[in-house]
């Protein structure tokens, strides 16, 4: 129930409640931050009718001539000569159906229309930004429930732990392996450590260029001065003294990402554990080749009028990710 003070009462002619009062008439949204477009690109060619899509990894094999394990030399009167072989293996992942419901009354609408706050409009901002959160999910961690994994968790994929601080270690804690009890030149040796695991991994052929880290550890190394000079973070350090900018000629891409907060080896992002999980960096190369996503845009049917109802359902697909090359991604824990 509403009421009304004395002051309310004896006011001029003027009501306090409402004549009084300045509303902001601006809409302020739910505080939601996705990243997966950052991160990663779209396999675009998939439709909604499509319901697996699928890609091949090609293995060749080619043996010698004289020496079965050596070059394929041969004579000028050889009449037995080696040839190549190939064989074709396909992986196909599930796509799955995403959908949701858009409805609201006529007198809802004229309401909302008189308030200035289009209650269409900003129900349709709602699906689209629950569509968003969850590709972004799907694209890091994957889903439990469909036994789906992404990309900071695939089993797929080597994880390492990083080893102990040396006695250098500014905290003096010489048994920890976070990134907070050590120097600029042992973080960069972890990461450098990742980096040519994947890089030999992939027989020396692709060196990642992207790393992304717990937004506590980017915080970490964006504040943290390699020397008393205080001229140059270590988070810049490490960009232009890594492997990475070494063999790719380009500074290596170092971002934040929330996903790994708790994703290490027990678990991603599980709060029920009772010793939290260690904190994951990520290491890979941004390359539709390599990593991507298939997604289905968001599609929708014909506005149904249904009694005082007006509805329409939004619907598409969301994939899983596709590791084409897994060893091209490395895990480093318990930084």
């Amino acid at each position: 129930m509403l009421t009304f003070d004395r002051r309310t009462v004896d006011s001029t002619g003027a009501f306090l409640i409402g004549e009084l009062e300045r509303l902001d008439a601006t809409i302020h949204e739910p505080l939601v931050s996705v990243t997966w477009g950052r991160d990663i690109d779209l396999r675009e060619d998939v439709t909604i009718g499509d319901e697996f899509s699928s890609f091949t990894n090609s293995t060749f094999a080619s043996p010698g001539g004289i020496n079965p394990t050596g070059k394929a030399w041969i004579g000028k009167k050889t009449n037995a000569i080696t040839g190549v072989e190939l064989d074709i293996g396909k992986t196909a992942n599930r796509l799955h159906l995403w959908g949701m419901e858009l409805s609201y009354t006529i007198p809802e609408l004229e309401s909302a229309a008189r308030l200035g706050r289009p209650i269409d409009q900003q129900k349709f901002d709602a699906i689209k930004l629950k569509h968003q959160m969850d590709i972004d999910e799907m694209v890091y961690v994957g889903d439990s429930s469909l036994a789906v994994t992404g990309l900071i968790n695939s089993p797929q994929v080597t994880v390492t732990t990083a080893p102990t601080a040396g006695t250098a270690s500014p905290t003096g804690n010489s048994t920890s392996t976070r990134w907070a009890d050590k120097t600029a030149d042992e973080i960069l040796a972890d990461v450098n450590a990742a980096l040519t695991g994947a890089w030999a991994a992939s027989g020396w052929a692709v060196m990642p260029s992207e790393l992304r880290l717990p937004p506590q550890q980017f915080g970490q190394l964006v504040a943290t001065k390699v020397s008393t000079a205080g001229n140059l973070s270590v988070i810049e350090y490490l960009k232009v003294n890594s492997l990475s900018n070494a063999i790719n000629g380009r500074p290596l891409n170092i971002q934040p990402l929330k996903w790994l907060q708790g994703a290490g080896t027990s678990g991603t992002n599980n709060p029920t554990l009772a010793t939290p999980a260690p904190d994951r960096a990520l290491a890979y190369t941004k390359d539709r080749n390599r990593v991507r996503y298939p997604l289905v845009p968001l599609q929708r049917t014909p506005l149904e009028n249904r009694s005082i109802y007006q509805i329409t359902t939004y619907f598409g697909r969301l994939g899983q990710v596709e590791l084409v090359y897994p060893e091209t991604v490395a895990y480093l824990d318990g930084i």
